[in-house]
């Protein structure tokens, strides 16, 4: 059994000093569409530098004079020369957690093979958890977990959702246990209670089945869920498991889960391919929730409605994703929350 952990894992919508971003500059991440990503970005950018600061990591490259023109002009933007090799820093950047005895910010650094070895090369990426600490100033904790940002989801209060399908793979972990899987959680994250949420992900998603796609804590106790909106998407038998497995769940605190469906748009293909469009992947900031749309009027409109009556405390901003998307992620997947230190 684990030693008791001495750090925990803030909840999204508790307070935050700054959001971390990086250039979308990888042409190939989005092929044959990438020629409105940097506005779409730049555009998400703003909206967070409205409320809170912003570090956006430059890539290997410079930044385009014609983004950077604009981001130059927003005050609460740094931007820091660091290497990667893709947008996706949600999956490889830092973990933030929160000493306990005395309420400064941990990095936890996860080991990254981008999603199984999918995509090479991606040192970079893999580097890039230990530079943002450093730029912090925060100790940075490594563990020999294989595992990406996006396939945990907290609700601040030592509850963790994951899934088996992006940790018990012989492309992430081979040989490992479930159990020694939540050892590492409950030292590293400070989680109490692990639920596997093992119904199924969504089509064209190449994590594997990251949670922040599937179901997204909008306070303790109450967890959206992605459901289809159509009885004939190839997605619906397993999103209807997810809100199954999540409705007979308890908390850490031994709570039954409230569980609201949160229906996805109708399936739609890009060149060939199915995106895995989900409004789960919405990200919180300090007033606000930036929540990503696909030009589907009825279910765009509902979960706006919908997330603004969860969260009544925050502004929802409904940022278009219908491009973005392609790269097969959205606005938190592209972000990655360090939560402020409070005594």
């Amino acid at each position: 059994m684990p030693a008791e952990s001495i750090v925990r894992w803030p909840a999204e919508w508790e307070p935050q000093a700054a959001t971390w971003l990086a250039w979308p500059h990888n042409c190939e991440t989005w092929p044959g569409h990438y020629e409105n990503i940097p506005n779409t970005f730049v555009q998400f950018l703003r909206a967070i530098s409205q409320v809170q600061p912003v570090h956006l990591l430059s890539g290997p490259t410079e930044i385009p004079p014609s983004a950077m023109a604009t981001i130059s002009k927003l005050s609460n933007v740094a931007v820091h020369h660091v290497r990667t090799n893709d947008t996706w820093i949600r999956d490889y950047g830092p973990t933030f957690v929160v000493r306990i005895a005395d309420s400064k910010l941990v990095g936890i650094r996860w080991r990254f093979n981008a999603w199984g070895g999918k995509y090479l090369p991606c040192d970079d990426d893999a580097a890039a958890a230990a530079a943002i600490c450093g730029i912090v100033g925060c100790d940075c904790v490594s563990s020999e977990l294989h595992c990406e940002g996006g396939a945990l989801e907290t609700d601040g209060c030592g509850t963790l959702l994951t899934n088996s399908s992006c940790l018990l793979t012989d492309t992430r972990n081979p040989g490992w246990t479930r159990t020694h899987i939540e050892d590492q959680f409950k030292q590293n994250l400070g989680a109490k209670k692990i639920i596997w949420v093992d119904g199924g992900g969504l089509d064209g998603d190449d994590t594997d089945g990251h949670i922040d796609q599937l179901a997204r804590f909008v306070s303790p106790g109450r967890v959206v869920v992605a459901t289809s909106s159509h009885s004939n998407d190839s997605n619906a038998r397993g999103l209807r498991a997810n809100a199954q497995i999540l409705r007979a769940s308890t908390d850490a605190n031994h709570r039954p889960l409230e569980v609201i469906p949160l229906p996805t748009p109708a399936p739609r293909w890009v060149d060939g391919k199915r995106v895995p469009e989900s409004y789960c992947n919405f990200l919180i900031a300090n007033e606000i929730v930036i929540l990503p749309t696909f030009r589907s009027p009825p279910t765009d409109q509902y979960a706006t409605k919908l997330l603004s009556e969860l969260m009544p405390d925050r502004t929802v901003i409904p940022l278009d994703a219908y491009d973005f998307i392609w790269g097969l992620g959205a606005f938190h997947c592209a972000s990655q929350q360090q939560p402020r230190e409070i005594d």
